[in-house]
């Protein structure tokens, strides 16, 4: 009877964690995350944005699953979820005291080509292109065999997103890429926390069991097959579960200072993005069971990054018009090159920082605007002249910037930098705005070998026997650039192809 009770209670609370949070979205980290209490023996109450949510509590914590899941971010609860659609009996296993890790940081959309979404909008697209771009994107240096598995199963990652009540169908575009094919949510919103009280209402509406607060420190095996975890529960009890498979899905290490500066000292300084939970934990666990890594040393530093807080300012900004300009007030870089050729071109200045300058209309386009308004990062003018006076730069110059691009904009022609993409809407309906940036670490595109089956590859190339991992942990798929929209991708299709190989391999015993 207990048991009932507390499974209505549960959908109940997800039905309102709908309501009040699958609506909007944001890019950042919420703000209870650091100072959250562990629950100890009861349902620990985890705040996401506006929305509560009711995790597992610890004490059906069961000492046999068919697959583990380490980490419960957008890749962990799709495997999930797939697992759990497969037959299995899954389990999520979370350090942090709240679902969620980088994806609800996520703020430009999921990339994806080919989709209903696109050929409903009149968008022509094609997995070939989407390729070739992030490969040209990545410097040649991807894994073309994930690459275009990646592409390939993008449109149906967007499909299988939809039929689970997770709508993308607001498309935008982003840097070095040629068409809309950045997905976001139908208010044009950031995606990270939408996509995660999504999944989160979803996996607790399966019956999958989402435990936080639970560190996994060390992935067991016996002769020579993974075979369970050793997890740490509330920072005290230390329990040994097993399982037929596990999945590690806890995301790079772009908050663990110590790590990047072994690979890149250069990056000494830099603030970052990244949640607090991103430290490497399941790349140091995998190779002390013989996994091999790749590209360590590629980590991407995000152009656009407020300062004083360390926070992303999405893409979409930019794809929905915005320009930067520096402090003289003129623009001096195609606003949507890549992200290592925005970020060398920020640098390059005296300042090392720049301005995003964008309208109106742009601010009703990108919704994440009005997140960085709340958060006092928006400066209002009511003219270009009140803009300038309030970031001092000069105001002639400034207006003859956004003149010259208003007429590029016209004219469908960036003489100036080349610039093709987000042109679609000139910067003259006031009021003007403008956000301070200057780039930040932001993504490690390094990370643990695997295949096209999600299987962890040691040295020899061979599959760890019952190990898979899938996101942000894993290396290879962006080569030395990420495409802004890729890494949501990533995680939905390889968290998706995770669930199901780990399904099938536990079957196969």
């Amino acid at each position: 009877m207990k048991k009932k009770m507390s499974a209505m209670l549960v959908l109940v609370l997800t039905f309102m964690l709908v309501i009040a949070g699958c609506g909007g979205g944001t890019d950042s980290k919420p703000e209870s995350q650091g100072d959250q209490k562990p629950a100890e023996n009861k349902e620990t109450e985890a705040v996401s944005g506006a929305s509560k949510v009711e995790y597992t509590p610890i004490d059906q914590l069961q000492d046999k699953y068919d697959i583990i899941i380490v980490g419960a971010g957008g890749a962990g609860m799709t495997a999930a979820l797939e697992a759990k659609e497969k037959g299995m009996n899954p389990v999520v296993l979370e350090k942090m005291p709240m679902a969620g890790g980088n994806t609800m940081k996520s703020s430009s959309g999921m990339n994806a080509s080919e989709t209903k979404f696109q050929k409903e909008q009149g968008i022509t697209d094609s997995n070939d292109a989407f390729y070739d771009e992030s490969l040209k994107g990545g410097h040649d240096t991807n894994d073309k065999e994930l690459l275009r598995f990646f592409v390939d199963n993008s449109a149906n990652s967007i499909e299988w997103l939809d039929s689970i009540g997770i709508r993308l169908n607001n498309l935008t575009i982003t840097g070095g890429m040629s068409e809309k094919r950045t997905h976001r949510p139908e208010d044009g919103s950031a995606v990270g926390q939408y996509l995660v009280n999504g999944l989160v209402k979803n996996v607790l509406s399966k019956e999958i069991p989402l435990f936080v607060n639970a560190n996994v420190t060390e992935i067991t095996e016996k002769d020579g097959k993974v075979n369970g975890v050793k997890v740490l529960i509330n920072d005290k009890d230390e329990k040994t579960i097993s399982a037929d498979a596990v999945i590690i899905t806890t995301g790079g290490y772009g908050a663990n200072m110590d790590m990047i500066s072994k690979v890149r000292p250069d990056l000494e300084g830099l603030v970052t993005t990244n949640q607090e939970g991103s430290t490497g934990d399941g790349i140091s666990m995998i190779e002390k069971l013989g996994g091999v890594t790749v590209d360590m040393d590629q980590i991407q530093v995000h152009p656009t990054v407020q300062q004083e807080k360390s926070y992303l300012i999405g893409e979409a900004v930019r794809g929905e018009g915005a320009i930067l300009v520096n402090n003289e007030g003129t623009r001096f870089v195609n606003e949507l090159d890549t992200r290592d050729n925005v970020t060398a071109a920020i640098n390059k200045l005296p300042e090392k920082a720049a301005y995003l300058v964008f309208d109106s209309g742009v601010k009703s386009r990108a919704k994440a605007i009005q997140k960085y308004e709340e958060m006092g990062f928006v400066v209002q003018g009511d003219s270009i002249e009140a803009l300038a006076k309030e970031i001092n730069v000069p105001a002639d110059q400034l207006q003859a910037t956004l003149d010259t691009y208003n007429k590029a904009v016209a004219d469908k022609k960036d003489a100036q930098f080349g610039r093709t993409t987000g042109m679609e809407h000139d910067l003259s309906a006031g009021p003007f705005y403008a956000i301070k940036i200057a780039p930040g670490i932001h993504y490690t595109m390094g990370g643990v070998k695997i295949n096209t089956n999600t299987e962890v590859l040691n040295k020899d190339g061979q599959a760890i026997p019952g190990l898979f991992a899938a996101g942000e942990v894993t290396g290879g798929l962006h080569g030395q650039n990420r495409i802004g929209g890729n890494s949501v991708a990533d995680i939905i299709i390889f968290g998706h192809q995770a669930g199901i190989k780990a399904a099938d391999f536990v079957k196969g015993q």
